[in-house]
């Protein structure tokens, strides 16, 4: 039986070996020449090299069936080599919503824009620029809700380096990291700590209820004042002064958004040369 174990592991070892020398040496053609390896092939490798671990334990266990041995009740998990999960862990970079989320065909007009905070929450998230996740920044001092679906439009860059905030009016709220198409219908100038933070009124160009709304003056004036009122009031607790001046039109925010476009395009520009 010992010989037969001897023969197992040294099965093992050699195919270990062998798969992960095709993998690196794989890995290496992948680089200069991509039409001879895929990442398809390369998770061929990785399930080709586990199925095998498998096989041989089995294998090693109806071999002590047929000569009598206890077999153990517990079968060991086979354990995949660092350098394929490390080489795994490479493949799977998640998607940053502020950089590889396209802004769509309509801009300026229409627009992807990703959701941060939804409506009627007192939760701040924002975007962490260095992972691309939704955080929580902190929970509002204020007895106040966000009267709508908050966040940002990808692509855009604005004078205080984060993306351009937007407001998107709609019948639901959608959970924080979604994405969804906005028509912008107005601007809002505001001034945060003495720093501009204007924020783009849109609403959701796939609601059937606000889809048709082209200009923030179609609202009904309480909205426009409940909005108002909100970021007037949401930072007061903090003492932190917010001043929110009158809506501005569309054409404006399509210009703003434009703008933010632009200084995007320029910072990946300046970004590419260094």
């Amino acid at each position: 039986m010992n010989m037969w174990c001897c023969k197992l592991v040294c099965l093992i070892e050699n195919l270990t070996d062998s798969i992960i020398s095709l993998t690196s040496i794989n890995n290496d053609i992948n680089i200069t020449n991509t039409n001879h390896y895929t990442s398809s092939d390369h998770q061929f490798h990785i399930t080709l090299y586990t199925f095998s671990q498998y096989y041989f334990i089995l294998l090693f266990f109806k071999m002590s069936e047929e000569n009598g041995e206890e077999v153990p009740k517990t079968r060991p998990t086979p354990r995949l080599n660092e350098r394929i999960l490390s080489s795994l862990s490479k493949r799977s970079v998640a998607a940053h919503p502020w950089h590889d989320l396209e802004i769509g065909p309509g801009a300026p007009h229409i627009f992807n824009c990703v959701v941060e905070i939804t409506k009627g929450s007192k939760v701040k998230y924002e975007l962490d620029k260095k992972t691309g996740l939704i955080k929580v920044d902190r929970i509002l001092y204020s007895s106040v809700v966000y009267p709508h679906n908050y966040g940002f439009i990808p692509r855009t860059l604005c004078e205080d380096n984060d993306p351009l905030d937007v407001l998107v009016l709609m019948q639901e709220p959608v959970i924080p990291g979604c994405f969804l198409r906005a028509r912008a219908i107005g601007l809002m100038p505001m001034i945060d700590q003495g720093e501009k933070d204007d924020k783009i009124i849109a609403v959701c160009a796939d609601d059937p209820e606000y889809k048709h709304y082209t200009d923030y003056k179609e609202l009904q004036p309480h909205r426009l004042m409940e909005i108002r009122r909100f970021f007037e009031d949401y930072k007061k607790n903090e003492n932190k002064e917010v001043a929110v001046n009158e809506f501005l039109p569309p054409s404006t925010a399509v210009e703003a958004i434009q703008h933010s476009m632009d200084l995007y395009a320029e910072y990946i520009m300046h970004t590419l040369r260094r």
